[in-house]
């Protein structure tokens, strides 16, 4: 089987949070990359020097043409959003996410590529403290994930479904935790709780309202992290679903702790009569370090850094593709 390093390697979704990560490391590591992605890039000094292709991954000639001639697709596309974004525009998460799921698979399959890492998510999991990767077909995604859980686990079946009946053994999953970052989706309206709060925090808000009582307990982890994981599990010979997360539980109140360190003046209004959400999310990454990796990045270090980023660089964000604006026709 075909090393990444030695052969020609898409991305999808190579101008988010976790595809600017993954581009860069392939780079640094002198890999061809064709990145791929539904926004621009003209003066993005990132992709000055490679191969980018403009396309929508929902027309499948157009995956057809973005998966020719590669050795190894990573698929990152997707929709990012908050439970609330879920409950309100669901459609936006489900049938965009099935769409990206079935065409860029099903055109990689065709086009021969020896080598693909399909981006599932937390959301297949239900609701338990501690979320193993053999448990998920045993159970029902959570209900505040339930559109985009069942979007992903699809994809995951997909997948299964390739393996069996045309032998593809180059095809790996991976479920990110609470990715957070530089390039995240910090639109305060449909944004994760972290680059919510930077936006918010960032347009002067003071005291911020955060729903719920600061209880509720995740797994955060950073896009970097992310995409550095990807390549060792990519390159690995683990077939079965592998978790990426810190497997460090963080409560929501630890998460504004953290802003407070260096934003001594912030405060928080809690809204208890808000839901706070499933209690308690935390991955087993047992897998994942078996395989030899371990986060580097702490939470702290991670969220000051993406603050310090987002205030110099938020009206980059400016014009990128949204589904839920797309969706109500903005």
């Amino acid at each position: 089987m075909v090393s990444i390093i030695n052969g020609r390697v898409a991305v999808t979704g190579a101008t988010g949070m976790i595809g600017r990560q993954l581009t860069k490391i392939l780079l640094e590591k002198g890999i061809e990359v064709r990145a791929i992605s539904i926004d621009q890039v003209k003066g993005d000094p990132l992709f000055d020097k490679i191969e980018h292709i403009e396309a929508d991954l929902r027309d499948f000639s157009s995956c057809l043409r973005v998966t020719k001639d590669v050795d190894a697709v990573f698929h990152l596309a997707g929709v990012k959003g908050s439970p609330l974004m879920t409950k309100m525009q669901p459609a936006s998460f489900f049938t965009n996410t099935v769409m990206f799921n079935t065409n860029v698979m099903e055109a990689s399959r065709r086009n021969g590529v020896e080598k693909f890492l399909y981006t599932s998510s937390i959301g297949v999991y239900e609701p338990r403290e501690i979320l193993q990767e053999d448990d998920v077909w045993k159970t029902f995604p959570s209900e505040n994930d339930k559109f985009a859980g069942y979007a992903k686990r699809m994809g995951e079946l997909q997948a299964e479904a390739m393996q069996i009946e045309f032998g593809w053994s180059g095809i790996r999953i991976v479920r990110p935790a609470n990715v957070y970052g530089p390039w995240d989706n910090f639109d305060h309206k449909t944004a994760m709780v972290i680059p919510s709060l930077i936006a918010r925090i960032a347009s002067g808000e003071n005291p911020l309202a955060v729903w719920g009582d600061g209880s509720a307990v995740r797994d955060f982890i950073h896009a970097q992290d992310v995409a550095l994981a990807m390549l060792v599990v990519m390159e690995s010979s683990e077939v079965r679903p592998v978790n990426i997360g810190s497997g460090l539980g963080i409560s929501i109140k630890q998460i504004t702790e953290i802003f407070k360190s260096f934003l001594p003046n912030l405060e928080f209004a809690w809204d208890t009569s808000k839901p706070t959400g499933d209690t308690k999310r935390l991955m087993d990454i047992s897998r994942l370090n078996s395989l030899g990796f371990f986060p580097g990045k702490s939470l702290k270090e991670g969220i000051q850094e993406t603050f310090e980023w987002f205030t110099k660089n938020s009206k980059k964000l400016d014009g990128r593709y949204n589904a839920f604006r797309e969706s109500q026709g903005n």
